[in-house]
């Protein structure tokens, strides 16, 4: 039962994880977190990484109870993600492999988020829906690759909502999808936005800059508050997210939706997505932020699978790339 650390690290959040055989035995991380009003620098996340990587490692080890002598493997995070907080994740991975003398494995973000999900979750062949700040996409597998059905065409769905929030100064502690889902919850008043899907795909950039360019006057003028903003940005990616979904769940004929990625916290995206699986008949896979958020553990899990199929990563080419598409990992651990 081969142990596998993960660190991750491709945007504000940094932590190590880890896994043994279908187990998580820990999972600490940090996250960068800015003022309202200010997204985060890839320097500045970096730095932060470089400063909490070495204590949260330490801390996985010491609160699952091992040694550095008991991991077989180190995974980290190779991309998609931001350059530098990239790197310095990289650059700590090869160097423990190197000191302990142990297999490296470079993961895909994405495919690290879906094996968590069908870890905890329990689902063997799901539909998934992977939302987060950098990534929107519907995934199915196939031939050993997750395919990739439909995805935004311009900014992915936890970006849109991140930027409304620095436009309108909401906090970004703990995070600013949060703040945005418990304001929401006090929304009354459903404005129309813009709603654009395309067969499997979305596109978010218009409906942000119509709804930044309408806030300052309608909040002027009390036609609407910053909760009924909130409520009707969510109302209104999360259905598109839901038809697209549900289109490509009609086509699978999938009998299971797996929800990852951090966005997927979101409890009235679950409800929503929940709501339409039971008309199909499907079940809906989700988890909470534990493991919905960028986490170690889920690249741990991820490695895990890669090291017991064979797949390592050669130190001489573990170097991180910003663009690593879902569907260019081979799946060699599924049938």
């Amino acid at each position: 039962m081969p142990v596998v650390l993960g660190l991750e690290g491709s945007a504000n959040k940094v932590g190590a994880g880890l896994v043994r055989d279908g187990a998580v035995l820990s999972n600490p991380r940090a996250t960068y977190v800015t003022a309202p009003g200010h997204g985060f620098a890839p320097g500045a996340a970096a730095r932060h990484h470089r400063r909490r990587l070495p204590g949260l490692v330490a801390a996985a080890l010491r609160e699952a109870g091992l040694r550095a002598a008991d991991v077989d493997a180190v995974a980290f995070t190779r991309g998609p993600g931001m350059g530098a907080p990239l790197a310095v994740v990289a650059a700590a991975a090869r160097t423990l492999a190197q000191l302990w003398d142990r297999p490296l494995l470079g993961v895909n973000h994405c495919v690290g988020h879906i094996e968590m999900g069908r870890l905890v979750c329990g689902a063997r062949d799901p539909l998934v829906l992977y939302v987060s700040g950098g990534n929107t996409q519907v995934i199915a597998f196939a031939r050993r690759r997750y395919r990739i059905l439909g995805e935004t065409l311009d900014v992915a769905v936890g970006n849109c909502l991140d930027r409304f929030a620095r436009a309108l100064q909401i906090s970004n502690d703990p995070s600013p999808g949060y703040n945005i889902e418990q304001l929401a919850k006090k929304g009354t008043k459903l404005l129309e936005l813009p709603y654009v899907v395309k067969g499997l795909d979305v596109s978010f950039s218009g409906l942000l800059s119509h709804i930044e360019a309408v806030a300052p006057q309608l909040l002027a003028s009390g036609e609407a508050t910053v909760e009924d903003l909130c409520f009707s940005l969510q109302e209104t990616v999360f259905a598109m997210l839901v038809e697209v979904t549900e289109r490509a769940a009609a086509q699978c004929r999938s009998p299971e939706v797996l929800l990852v990625g951090g966005v997927g916290c979101n409890e009235r995206l679950q409800e929503m997505l929940g709501a339409m699986c039971s008309a199909r008949g499907a079940r809906l896979c989700a988890t909470d932020e534990r493991f919905c958020v960028d986490n170690g553990a889920m690249i741990a899990q991820a490695g895990w699978e890669m090291l017991r199929s064979g797949q390592v990563t050669d130190i001489a080419r573990s170097g991180v790339t910003q663009r690593y598409r879902t569907d260019e990992v081979e799946v060699t651990w599924r049938d």
